[in-house]
Protein backbone atom coordinates (compact mmCIF):
# COMPACT_ATOMS: atom_id res chain seq x y z
CA UNK A 1 0.00 0.00 0.00
CA UNK A 2 2.81 2.42 0.91
CA UNK A 3 4.53 1.84 -2.44
CA UNK A 4 1.23 2.45 -4.23
CA UNK A 5 0.79 5.76 -2.39
CA UNK A 6 4.39 6.70 -3.18
CA UNK A 7 3.67 6.11 -6.85
CA UNK A 8 0.60 8.34 -6.59
CA UNK A 9 2.73 11.07 -5.00
CA UNK A 10 5.30 10.84 -7.77
CA UNK A 11 2.55 11.09 -10.37
CA UNK A 12 1.24 14.27 -8.79
CA UNK A 13 4.74 15.74 -8.47
CA UNK A 14 5.31 15.03 -12.17
CA UNK A 15 2.10 16.90 -12.98
CA UNK A 16 3.24 19.81 -10.80
CA UNK A 17 6.58 19.91 -12.62
CA UNK A 18 4.71 20.13 -15.89
CA UNK A 19 2.01 22.67 -15.06
CA UNK A 20 2.79 24.67 -11.88
CA UNK A 21 4.91 27.79 -12.38
CA UNK A 22 8.14 27.52 -10.38
CA UNK A 23 8.34 30.11 -7.61
CA UNK A 24 9.67 28.09 -4.65
CA UNK A 25 11.73 25.04 -3.74
CA UNK A 26 9.18 22.63 -2.34
CA UNK A 27 9.90 19.20 -0.78
CA UNK A 28 8.92 16.04 -2.66
CA UNK A 29 5.62 15.55 -0.88
CA UNK A 30 1.98 16.45 -1.52
CA UNK A 31 -0.12 17.58 1.43
CA UNK A 32 -3.54 15.94 1.31
CA UNK A 33 -5.40 16.91 4.45
CA UNK A 34 -5.16 18.66 7.79
CA UNK A 35 -6.82 18.56 11.17
CA UNK A 36 -6.00 20.67 14.20
CA UNK A 37 -2.24 20.82 14.74
CA UNK A 38 -1.43 18.19 12.11
CA UNK A 39 -1.06 17.76 8.35
CA UNK A 40 -0.93 14.50 6.38
CA UNK A 41 0.70 13.88 3.01
CA UNK A 42 -0.53 11.51 0.31
CA UNK A 43 1.48 8.66 1.81
CA UNK A 44 -0.34 9.01 5.11
CA UNK A 45 2.64 10.48 6.97
CA UNK A 46 1.64 12.89 9.74
CA UNK A 47 3.39 16.21 10.45
CA UNK A 48 3.14 18.32 13.59
CA UNK A 49 2.75 21.85 12.22
CA UNK A 50 4.74 24.63 13.88
CA UNK A 51 4.62 26.76 10.73
CA UNK A 52 0.84 27.09 10.55
CA UNK A 53 0.79 28.07 6.90
CA UNK A 54 3.11 30.97 7.77
CA UNK A 55 0.95 32.12 10.72
CA UNK A 56 -2.29 31.67 8.76
CA UNK A 57 -3.90 28.61 10.42
CA UNK A 58 -4.83 30.45 13.60
CA UNK A 59 -7.53 27.90 14.52
CA UNK A 60 -5.54 24.93 13.27
CA UNK A 61 -6.29 23.01 10.10
CA UNK A 62 -9.82 22.53 8.76
CA UNK A 63 -11.58 24.01 11.80
CA UNK A 64 -15.25 23.06 11.90
CA UNK A 65 -16.39 26.60 12.69
CA UNK A 66 -14.84 27.84 9.44
CA UNK A 67 -16.16 24.96 7.34
CA UNK A 68 -19.66 25.47 8.73
CA UNK A 69 -19.59 29.23 8.11
CA UNK A 70 -18.46 28.77 4.51
CA UNK A 71 -21.12 26.15 3.88
CA UNK A 72 -23.92 28.33 5.27
CA UNK A 73 -22.83 31.44 3.40
CA UNK A 74 -22.20 29.62 0.12
CA UNK A 75 -25.82 28.48 0.17
CA UNK A 76 -27.01 32.09 0.61
CA UNK A 77 -24.72 34.51 -1.24
CA UNK A 78 -21.16 33.99 -2.47
CA UNK A 79 -20.59 37.24 -4.34
CA UNK A 80 -22.70 40.25 -5.29
CA UNK A 81 -20.14 42.89 -6.43
CA UNK A 82 -18.11 45.39 -4.43
CA UNK A 83 -20.61 47.99 -5.60
CA UNK A 84 -23.14 46.79 -3.00
CA UNK A 85 -23.23 46.42 0.76
CA UNK A 86 -23.84 42.96 2.17
CA UNK A 87 -24.73 41.91 5.70
CA UNK A 88 -21.60 39.87 6.52
CA UNK A 89 -19.38 42.75 5.36
CA UNK A 90 -21.14 45.26 7.60
CA UNK A 91 -21.15 42.86 10.56
CA UNK A 92 -17.45 42.04 10.17
CA UNK A 93 -16.43 45.68 9.83
CA UNK A 94 -18.41 46.47 12.98
CA UNK A 95 -16.69 43.64 14.85
CA UNK A 96 -13.18 44.70 13.81
CA UNK A 97 -13.73 48.33 14.79
CA UNK A 98 -15.22 47.25 18.11
CA UNK A 99 -12.22 45.12 19.11
CA UNK A 100 -9.55 47.55 17.85
CA UNK A 101 -8.80 51.25 18.22
CA UNK A 102 -9.94 51.91 14.64
CA UNK A 103 -13.14 53.28 13.08
CA UNK A 104 -13.20 52.26 9.41
CA UNK A 105 -12.28 49.10 7.46
CA UNK A 106 -11.29 48.27 3.88
CA UNK A 107 -11.23 44.55 3.06
CA UNK A 108 -8.82 42.71 0.77
CA UNK A 109 -7.70 39.19 0.00
CA UNK A 110 -3.99 39.27 0.93
CA UNK A 111 -1.61 41.05 3.26
CA UNK A 112 0.08 42.75 0.35
CA UNK A 113 -3.28 44.12 -0.80
CA UNK A 114 -4.00 45.53 2.66
CA UNK A 115 -0.55 47.13 2.82
CA UNK A 116 -0.91 48.52 -0.70
CA UNK A 117 -4.14 50.12 0.50
CA UNK A 118 -2.32 51.63 3.47
CA UNK A 119 0.36 53.07 1.18
CA UNK A 120 -2.29 54.60 -1.07
CA UNK A 121 -4.13 56.07 1.93
CA UNK A 122 -0.89 57.59 3.23
CA UNK A 123 -0.23 59.22 -0.14
CA UNK A 124 -3.84 60.44 -0.29
CA UNK A 125 -3.32 61.99 3.15
CA UNK A 126 -0.13 63.59 1.89
CA UNK A 127 -1.91 64.99 -1.16
CA UNK A 128 -4.84 66.35 0.85
CA UNK A 129 -3.18 67.52 4.06
CA UNK A 130 0.61 67.70 3.57
CA UNK A 131 1.10 69.71 0.37
CA UNK A 132 1.63 66.66 -1.80
CA UNK A 133 3.99 64.71 0.48
CA UNK A 134 4.33 61.13 -0.73
CA UNK A 135 7.42 59.53 0.82
CA UNK A 136 7.10 56.77 3.42
CA UNK A 137 9.81 55.84 5.90
CA UNK A 138 10.05 52.07 6.38
CA UNK A 139 12.35 49.81 8.37
CA UNK A 140 15.32 47.78 7.16
CA UNK A 141 14.54 44.08 7.46
CA UNK A 142 10.80 44.69 7.26
CA UNK A 143 8.46 42.76 5.00
CA UNK A 144 5.19 44.13 3.62
CA UNK A 145 4.32 41.96 0.63
CA UNK A 146 5.18 41.07 -2.96
CA UNK A 147 3.44 43.65 -5.12
CA UNK A 148 5.84 46.18 -6.62
CA UNK A 149 4.86 48.85 -4.09
CA UNK A 150 4.98 46.57 -1.06
CA UNK A 151 8.30 45.08 -2.21
CA UNK A 152 9.60 48.63 -2.45
CA UNK A 153 8.36 49.30 1.08
CA UNK A 154 9.98 46.10 2.36
CA UNK A 155 13.52 46.36 3.67
CA UNK A 156 14.93 43.09 2.30
CA UNK A 157 18.45 43.70 0.90
CA UNK A 158 18.09 40.89 -1.67
CA UNK A 159 15.13 42.72 -3.20
CA UNK A 160 16.92 46.02 -3.84
CA UNK A 161 17.58 45.32 -7.52
CA UNK A 162 14.78 42.80 -8.14
CA UNK A 163 12.12 43.88 -10.67
CA UNK A 164 13.73 47.29 -11.08
CA UNK A 165 12.83 50.06 -11.28
CA UNK A 166 11.20 50.02 -7.89
CA UNK A 167 8.27 52.21 -6.90
CA UNK A 168 9.73 55.54 -5.82
CA UNK A 169 9.10 57.18 -2.48
CA UNK A 170 10.39 54.81 0.19
CA UNK A 171 13.27 55.40 2.61
CA UNK A 172 14.64 52.68 4.88
CA UNK A 173 16.16 53.20 8.31
CA UNK A 174 17.48 50.70 10.90
CA UNK A 175 15.06 49.22 13.41
CA UNK A 176 15.06 50.86 16.86
CA UNK A 177 17.19 53.81 15.64
CA UNK A 178 15.02 56.83 16.37
CA UNK A 179 17.69 59.34 15.37
CA UNK A 180 17.99 57.78 11.92
CA UNK A 181 14.24 57.91 11.46
CA UNK A 182 14.03 61.52 12.57
CA UNK A 183 16.85 62.45 10.20
CA UNK A 184 15.00 60.82 7.30
CA UNK A 185 11.91 63.03 7.71
CA UNK A 186 11.50 65.79 5.12
CA UNK A 187 8.63 67.93 3.88
CA UNK A 188 7.91 65.09 1.43
CA UNK A 189 7.27 62.51 4.19
CA UNK A 190 3.65 61.44 4.68
CA UNK A 191 3.99 58.32 6.85
CA UNK A 192 6.14 55.88 8.81
CA UNK A 193 5.38 52.20 8.17
CA UNK A 194 6.62 49.26 10.23
CA UNK A 195 6.00 45.85 11.77
CA UNK A 196 6.16 45.79 15.56
CA UNK A 197 7.73 42.34 15.37
CA UNK A 198 9.52 41.69 12.09
CA UNK A 199 8.33 38.24 11.09
CA UNK A 200 10.20 37.53 7.85
CA UNK A 201 13.07 39.72 9.03
CA UNK A 202 14.05 37.34 11.83
CA UNK A 203 11.48 38.01 14.60
CA UNK A 204 12.95 41.24 15.89
CA UNK A 205 10.74 43.52 18.02
CA UNK A 206 10.69 47.29 18.25
CA UNK A 207 11.31 48.77 21.68
CA UNK A 208 8.64 50.65 23.59
CA UNK A 209 10.66 53.87 23.67
CA UNK A 210 11.31 53.66 19.92
CA UNK A 211 7.64 53.23 19.03
CA UNK A 212 6.69 56.03 21.41
CA UNK A 213 9.22 58.23 19.62
CA UNK A 214 7.77 57.34 16.22
CA UNK A 215 4.31 58.24 17.48
CA UNK A 216 5.63 61.63 18.62
CA UNK A 217 7.34 62.27 15.26
CA UNK A 218 4.14 61.50 13.37
CA UNK A 219 2.11 63.74 15.67
CA UNK A 220 4.65 66.53 15.32
CA UNK A 221 4.55 66.55 11.52
CA UNK A 222 1.00 65.36 10.89
CA UNK A 223 2.19 62.10 9.32
CA UNK A 224 0.48 58.72 9.51
CA UNK A 225 1.84 55.91 11.66
CA UNK A 226 1.12 52.68 9.77
CA UNK A 227 1.47 49.45 11.73
CA UNK A 228 1.64 46.27 9.66
CA UNK A 229 0.06 43.50 11.75
CA UNK A 230 -0.43 41.03 8.92
CA UNK A 231 1.57 38.48 10.91
CA UNK A 232 1.31 39.82 14.46
CA UNK A 233 -2.43 40.55 14.59
CA UNK A 234 -5.34 38.36 15.66
CA UNK A 235 -3.80 37.08 18.90
CA UNK A 236 -0.47 35.90 17.52
CA UNK A 237 1.71 37.85 19.99
CA UNK A 238 -0.35 37.14 23.11
CA UNK A 239 -2.64 40.13 22.67
CA UNK A 240 -5.29 40.61 20.03
CA UNK A 241 -3.06 43.21 18.33
CA UNK A 242 0.66 43.75 18.89
CA UNK A 243 0.25 47.51 19.35
CA UNK A 244 -1.50 46.72 22.64
CA UNK A 245 1.87 45.69 24.09
CA UNK A 246 3.14 49.24 23.67
CA UNK A 247 0.43 51.60 24.88
CA UNK A 248 0.17 53.61 21.65
CA UNK A 249 -2.37 53.67 18.84
CA UNK A 250 -1.45 53.68 15.15
CA UNK A 251 -3.33 55.72 12.55
CA UNK A 252 -3.53 52.82 10.11
CA UNK A 253 -3.50 49.10 10.92
CA UNK A 254 -3.25 46.20 8.49
CA UNK A 255 -4.23 42.62 9.33
CA UNK A 256 -4.26 39.39 7.37
CA UNK A 257 -3.02 35.79 7.67
CA UNK A 258 -4.75 34.52 10.83
CA UNK A 259 -7.83 36.71 10.31
CA UNK A 260 -9.24 34.19 7.83
CA UNK A 261 -7.87 31.00 9.34
CA UNK A 262 -6.77 29.85 5.89
CA UNK A 263 -9.37 31.62 3.75
CA UNK A 264 -7.76 34.45 1.72
CA UNK A 265 -8.65 37.58 3.67
CA UNK A 266 -7.09 40.82 4.86
CA UNK A 267 -8.12 44.26 6.05
CA UNK A 268 -6.83 47.79 6.36
CA UNK A 269 -8.25 49.72 9.30
CA UNK A 270 -7.95 53.42 10.01
CA UNK A 271 -9.30 56.28 12.09
CA UNK A 272 -12.43 58.08 10.89
CA UNK A 273 -10.51 61.29 10.17
CA UNK A 274 -8.47 59.44 7.52
CA UNK A 275 -11.56 58.27 5.60
CA UNK A 276 -10.20 60.14 2.56
CA UNK A 277 -10.69 58.01 -0.54
CA UNK A 278 -12.97 59.27 -3.30
CA UNK A 279 -14.98 56.88 -5.51
CA UNK A 280 -12.54 55.18 -7.86
CA UNK A 281 -9.46 55.79 -5.67
CA UNK A 282 -9.51 52.32 -4.14
CA UNK A 283 -11.41 49.09 -4.63
CA UNK A 284 -11.15 45.51 -5.81
CA UNK A 285 -13.38 42.84 -7.30
CA UNK A 286 -13.42 40.75 -4.11
CA UNK A 287 -13.54 43.61 -1.62
CA UNK A 288 -15.93 42.62 1.15
CA UNK A 289 -17.19 39.52 -0.67
CA UNK A 290 -19.82 37.74 1.48
CA UNK A 291 -18.03 34.39 1.54
CA UNK A 292 -14.81 35.93 2.84
CA UNK A 293 -16.70 38.05 5.35
CA UNK A 294 -18.46 34.99 6.73
CA UNK A 295 -15.10 33.29 7.08
CA UNK A 296 -13.64 36.25 8.93
CA UNK A 297 -16.62 36.56 11.26
CA UNK A 298 -16.37 32.88 12.16
CA UNK A 299 -12.61 32.88 12.70
CA UNK A 300 -12.36 36.10 14.69
CA UNK A 301 -15.44 35.16 16.69
CA UNK A 302 -13.82 31.86 17.62
CA UNK A 303 -10.55 33.59 18.53
CA UNK A 304 -12.47 35.84 20.90
CA UNK A 305 -14.76 33.15 22.34
CA UNK A 306 -11.84 30.83 23.12
CA UNK A 307 -9.55 33.67 24.24
CA UNK A 308 -6.80 32.32 22.00
CA UNK A 309 -4.70 35.46 22.44
CA UNK A 310 -4.32 34.48 26.11
CA UNK A 311 -3.47 30.93 25.07
CA UNK A 312 -0.80 32.32 22.73
CA UNK A 313 0.69 34.25 25.63
CA UNK A 314 0.69 31.27 28.02
CA UNK A 315 1.93 28.72 25.51
CA UNK A 316 4.52 31.14 24.17
CA UNK A 317 5.95 31.62 27.65
CA UNK A 318 6.05 27.86 28.16
CA UNK A 319 7.72 27.30 24.79
CA UNK A 320 10.31 30.00 25.47
CA UNK A 321 11.17 28.42 28.79
CA UNK A 322 11.57 24.98 27.25
CA UNK A 323 13.75 26.41 24.47
CA UNK A 324 15.98 27.97 27.14
CA UNK A 325 16.48 24.51 28.63
CA UNK A 326 17.28 23.18 25.16
CA UNK A 327 19.88 25.94 24.75
CA UNK A 328 21.79 24.54 27.73
CA UNK A 329 22.40 21.31 25.79
CA UNK A 330 22.64 22.34 22.15
CA UNK A 331 23.92 25.30 20.07
CA UNK A 332 20.61 27.16 20.27
CA UNK A 333 20.71 30.89 21.07
CA UNK A 334 18.92 34.20 20.62
CA UNK A 335 15.50 32.96 21.73
CA UNK A 336 13.11 35.83 21.09
CA UNK A 337 9.64 36.98 20.06
CA UNK A 338 6.22 37.51 21.58
CA UNK A 339 3.43 35.00 22.15
CA UNK A 340 3.49 32.38 19.42
CA UNK A 341 5.71 34.33 17.05
CA UNK A 342 9.08 33.05 18.21
CA UNK A 343 12.53 32.40 16.80
CA UNK A 344 15.93 31.09 17.80
CA UNK A 345 19.35 30.96 16.18
CA UNK A 346 21.49 27.98 15.28
CA UNK A 347 25.08 27.93 13.96
CA UNK A 348 25.48 29.84 10.69
CA UNK A 349 24.36 27.90 7.66
CA UNK A 350 22.53 25.15 9.60
CA UNK A 351 18.93 26.46 9.74
CA UNK A 352 17.75 24.96 6.45
CA UNK A 353 19.47 21.67 7.31
CA UNK A 354 17.72 21.58 10.68
CA UNK A 355 14.31 22.32 9.15
CA UNK A 356 14.83 19.60 6.52
CA UNK A 357 15.82 17.06 9.16
CA UNK A 358 12.80 17.98 11.26
CA UNK A 359 10.56 17.49 8.23
CA UNK A 360 11.83 13.94 7.87
CA UNK A 361 10.92 13.34 11.51
CA UNK A 362 7.39 14.69 11.04
CA UNK A 363 7.84 18.26 12.31
CA UNK A 364 7.29 21.45 10.32
CA UNK A 365 9.45 24.42 11.32
CA UNK A 366 10.54 27.43 9.26
CA UNK A 367 14.13 28.33 8.40
CA UNK A 368 14.61 32.08 8.04
CA UNK A 369 17.89 32.70 6.28
CA UNK A 370 21.02 30.80 7.16
CA UNK A 371 20.82 30.71 10.94
CA UNK A 372 17.30 31.40 12.22
CA UNK A 373 14.38 29.07 12.93
CA UNK A 374 10.90 30.60 13.26
CA UNK A 375 8.03 28.96 15.17
CA UNK A 376 4.48 30.11 14.38
CA UNK A 377 2.12 27.28 15.35
CA UNK A 378 -1.67 27.56 15.32
CA UNK A 379 -3.02 29.43 18.32
CA UNK A 380 -4.77 26.27 19.55
CA UNK A 381 -1.41 24.69 20.47
CA UNK A 382 -1.19 23.01 23.88
CA UNK A 383 1.68 22.09 26.20
CA UNK A 384 1.36 18.52 24.95
CA UNK A 385 1.94 19.68 21.37
CA UNK A 386 4.92 21.77 22.50
CA UNK A 387 6.39 18.81 24.36
CA UNK A 388 5.93 16.65 21.26
CA UNK A 389 7.62 19.28 19.12
CA UNK A 390 10.56 19.63 21.50
CA UNK A 391 11.03 15.87 21.69
CA UNK A 392 11.40 15.76 17.89
CA UNK A 393 13.62 18.83 17.86
CA UNK A 394 15.85 17.33 20.56
CA UNK A 395 16.17 14.14 18.55
CA UNK A 396 17.14 16.09 15.43
CA UNK A 397 19.62 18.31 17.26
CA UNK A 398 21.19 15.26 18.86
CA UNK A 399 21.94 13.84 15.43
CA UNK A 400 23.72 17.00 14.25
CA UNK A 401 27.50 16.82 14.03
Amino acid sequence: MLQMEKTKTNDWLAKAEQSVLFTANRPNMVIERGEGMYLWDMEGKRYLDFVGGWAVASLGHSPKVLADALTRQAATLVHASPGFHNQPMIAFAELLTRISCMDKVFFGSSGAEANESAIKLARKHGAVHLDGAYEIIAISGGFHGRTLATMSASGKPQWESLFAPKVDGFKHVPINDLDACFAAVTNKTCAIMLELVQGEGGVHSVSESYLYGLRKICDMYGMLLIVDEIQTGMGRTGKLFAYEHYGIEPDVLTVGKGIGGGFPLSAMLTKAKYDLFEPGDQGGTYTGAPLAMAAGLAVVGELLDRNLAENADQQGRYLKGRLQLLASRFPVSGIRGKGLLLAFDVPEGRAAELAAAALQEGLLINALGASTIRLVPPLIVTKEHIDEMLAILTRVLSSFK
